[in-house]
């Protein structure tokens, strides 16, 4: 679960082309802070995956990036990264890569990744989406996470939303038989959503009869905490790729 909403690429954000384009993200500036720009510049070599750097002549091999084979987990929407740190320490045993389009959280995630000596967690700044479509090969992950993405409440902004039918079939056509779909929301409405969706995805089936309990290893932030202080109840759904 992390400290803020996944965010959308517009034209002049300095994301490469290949990833501008308006979905369920919320826009926002990319001007680093010390912190961040110290994290960036002892980081970045290490722990950044430039999305540009690979394609039809590098295929994405996370074995190789991570240098180990291990457990592929893709968490779109990792936030400023305190709880994406946290997660990485918490399941050694997986290669977890965070996706992030705003470049503050990325560099922010290396700040924690650093602070908390979590050594398993690559970082990738991007649209989920299209990383998950160009990038992933079918079937190779074992773990996706969606931890509180923006629930778009508004009628009108519906639409954006990141969880449709055609996302959840994406994520189902990513994982490996027996991998696992994982999403949290403290927006009731958007978590009848997301329940129902991942319901009728050919391929993924409810690992519960209604709604998961929050995983042991994903923990709970002030964000989360602020969600419950205003009397919202917190909603888990995990799926499981037939």
């Amino acid at each position: 679960m992390q400290d803020s909403r996944i965010r959308t690429a517009t034209p002049n954000d300095g994301l490469p082309a290949h990833f501008r384009r308006v979905v369920s993200f919320h826009p926002r500036g990319g001007r680093l802070n010390d912190v961040q720009r110290r994290a960036w510049t002892e980081h970045a070599d290490d722990w950044y995956l430039d999305p540009e750097s690979f394609g039809a002549a590098n295929p994405f091999d996370a074995d190789q990036v991570f240098g180990r084979p291990a457990p592929l987990v893709i968490e779109i929407g990792s936030g400023m990264g305190e709880s994406t740190a946290a997660m990485g320490l918490a399941r050694p045993e997986v290669n977890l890569m965070a996706v992030e389009v705003y470049k503050p959280g990325v560099a922010q995630t290396f700040h924690h990744l650093a602070r908390t000596g979590t050594t398993n967690v690559r970082v990738m700044r991007g649209d989920g989406v299209q990383i998950l479509t160009d990038l992933i090969a079918p079937g190779s992950l074992d773990e996706a996470w969606l931890f509180f993405p923006d629930p778009w409440p508004k009628t009108k902004h519906l639409k954006r939303r990141l969880v449709t039918p055609a996302f959840a079939e994406l994520v189902a056509s990513r994982l490996r038989r027996g991998g696992t779909f994982r999403l949290a929301t403290d927006w009731a409405p958007y978590a009848e959503q997301m329940l129902a969706v991942c319901t009728t995805t050919k391929g993924l089936r409810n690992a519960h009869p209604g709604w998961a309990a929050r995983p042991e290893f994903r923990p709970r932030t002030r964000f989360e905490r602020r969600g419950l202080a205003a009397g919202r109840e917190i909603f888990d759904v995990e799926f499981t790729r037939r």
